[in-house]
């Protein structure tokens, strides 16, 4: 009952799809991350920099507010905003109310120590990123390996082209499903290596309540030395109040241009479905259309272009805003960064329906073959290109003359070579022998290309 009522589709009717992302994304997976931040910098603060006494034995109580965090600690954080009316700080009050239970209310107003609200929120957001690009980049790994599985198996089966929705130089479905297979995989690398930022420099970016209160303290080592070993993450020196965003414009960006991929590979197997080149696999009961009993739609392609396109506009509107403030603080990047887990969302969701999509298609070679038997003009590339290297006069013209808006069987292909005045009599015989079915050049030799190179 509680889905049926969502406002958004990510919490109702795909929940299913979403629900890896649940503790990363939502406000209770948000102050955790804070939770997390405010704990590992009291902890550094007090065991590194060593700013305050804390016996050693008193660390796991700390650890324990975090560790043992559960939605009811959530709810308490969400139950004290209501007074403070500031999220961050509301974190702070709950992490000293949790000492004081712990006896250790003395260490209470090193929490937060120096920093600025955003310290704690972009630092929490960038650890949410890193784990929403691992979940993206594995699904995306997913893909990669559907479709090369699919490159394997339909490597040597020539199939026409189509450029401009006319038919073209014949490829093999293998080479197709390569093509796809070497964007993604390009994107997955690159995810992979992406860096993710934060910064915890205080309140304009330039360590002033720090030195102020330590000058003796080196606070950029320390600060680089904190986001890199206690929560790997890279530390950006250069800002002012916020992070300005340029690690998570960087995954948007790989993100957008998978997704893009994503829905030209859904648009070419609809596209193909439409063909009659693959067949969808029916399952009983199902209803392809309220009205036609025939109808078999592809909804899975249908689906995954259509999230693909939502995630697509919400990235390039984060990736570009997120990169933009007014002088050194405006809270506008604040409400933008809570949609960061409905992007990915929309995003996993696109992914997961292409797969499941491919999983529920096979091959028609008959109909590849007849399309590639009823097309012989096809072979007027070829021909003219190889009238071209013997001298033949006005090659492209007079293929142009015997093809172009017509239909020609191999009869009349047949005559045409023998007509030929400077082909010599071997390369005739091999124009003779060409098919449409033939003409594919090195697609087979692409496709082991690709799994040998990768």
């Amino acid at each position: 009952m509680e889905s049926i009522k969502a406002l958004s589709v990510l919490d109702g009717r795909y929940k299913r799809l979403t629900g890896e992302l649940v503790d990363v994304f939502s406000e209770y997976g948000l102050i955790k991350h804070r939770v997390q931040v405010e704990i590992e910098w009291l902890k550094f603060i007090l065991m590194d920099l060593k700013l305050a006494v804390l016996d050693k034995n008193k660390v796991d109580d700390i650890d324990i507010i975090l560790n043992d965090f559960t939605g009811k600690d959530a709810l308490r954080v969400k139950e004290i905003e209501r007074s403070t009316n500031h999220d961050v700080k509301a974190v702070e009050y709950f992490i000293k109310e949790k000492l004081t239970e712990k006896g250790l209310g003395d260490i209470g107003e090193w929490v937060h120590f120096a920093c600025t609200s955003d310290d704690i929120n972009n630092t929490a957001y960038a650890l949410m990123l890193k784990k929403g690009r691992d979940i993206a980049t594995a699904l995306l790994s997913d893909l990669v390996e559907t479709v090369e599985e699919k490159a394997m198996a339909y490597k040597s089966v020539p199939m026409m082209s189509r450029t401009h929705g006319q038919p073209a130089t014949p490829t093999t479905v293998g080479k197709e499903f390569v093509n796809f297979a070497w964007r993604f995989n390009r994107e997955v690398n690159i995810l992979k290596e992406a860096t993710v930022q934060a910064k915890i420099n205080g309140a304009t970016g330039s360590y002033n309540a720090h030195y102020f209160v330590f000058p003796e303290i080196d606070w950029i080592a320390a600060g680089q030395r904190f986001l890199t070993t206690h929560l790997q993450l890279e530390p950006l020196l250069y800002t002012t109040q916020i992070n300005p965003n340029a690690s998570l414009s960087f995954i948007l960006h790989a993100l957008i241009r998978s997704a893009a991929a994503v829905v030209d590979l859904d648009r070419d197997m609809w596209g193909y479905i439409s063909l009659g080149y693959f067949k969808q696999r029916l399952k009983k009961g199902e209803t392809g259309s309220s009205t036609m009993p025939h109808k078999v739609n592809p909804i899975d392609f249908e689906n995954s272009e259509g999230n693909m396109g939502t995630a697509i506009s919400m990235m390039e509107h984060m990736a570009v805003k997120l990169q933009k403030s007014r002088f050194q603080r405006d809270l506008s990047d604040s409400t933008v960064l809570r949609g960061l887990g409905s992007l990915f969302g929309y995003y996993i969701i696109g992914i997961k329906n292409c797969i499941k999509g491919l999983g529920k298609v096979d091959l028609n070679a008959t109909v590849l073959e007849n399309d590639l038997r009823a097309n012989q003009e096809l072979l007027a590339e070829p021909f003219q290109t190889a009238m071209r290297v013997f001298g033949e006069e006005n090659p492209y013209e007079r293929l142009k003359d015997l093809t172009r808006g017509q239909k020609i069987d191999k009869e009349i292909l047949d005559a045409f070579v023998d007509k030929l005045e400077k082909v010599p009599g071997p390369f005739k015989e091999r124009m003779r022998q060409l098919t449409p079915a033939t003409y594919t050049g090195l697609a087979e030799q692409l496709v082991d290309h690709y799994f040998k190179e990768k």
